[in-house]
């Protein structure tokens, strides 16, 4: 496999072990049939992005090494996904949660809008986690 980019599998890896952990969550949390809207849905645990980033940036470092140029850019673009999960999309989602719930209670014709939702700061940290293993196989497994 020396061939494959470790960091194109690390990134790949990485969402998809975490959009499949959200499924199993979201099924064992709602004791139904899995929804398989949640495949691509935002928010909820894990994070999914920062899986991404930070499997990326694992990788980055085992490969490139810590002092990089481009280990300081991984960090960097791993650090501003990660602020915007927690500070922004989830503030933006809980806004658009509060407006729909405004349209409903005025009973208004106007179209309810799709709210997307950012994380709380664990589903952050779980999302880094599980990048920080899949981050790991992936060098491994490519080396």
């Amino acid at each position: 496999m020396r061939h494959v980019s470790a960091y194109l599998i690390a990134i790949a890896v990485a969402w998809i072990v975490a959009q499949g952990a959200k499924l199993l969550i979201e099924s064992v949390r709602k004791q139904g049939p899995i929804n398989y809207k949640n495949l691509y849905s935002s928010g909820d645990m894990p994070s999914s992005h920062t899986a991404a980033v930070i499997a990326l940036l694992t990788v980055i470092g085992l490969k490139n090494g810590i002092d990089s140029a481009v280990f300081g850019i991984a960090t960097l673009f791993a650090a501003i996904v990660m602020y915007d999960a927690v500070m922004v999309r989830r503030s933006s989602g809980e806004q658009g949660a509060a407006i729909q719930a405004l349209i409903k209670e005025q009973k208004s014709k106007v179209r309810v809008p799709r709210s997307a939702k950012g994380h709380e700061p664990l589903e952050v940290a779980v999302g880094a986690l599980v990048g920080i293993t899949v981050g790991l196989f992936s060098f491994f497994v490519t080396r």
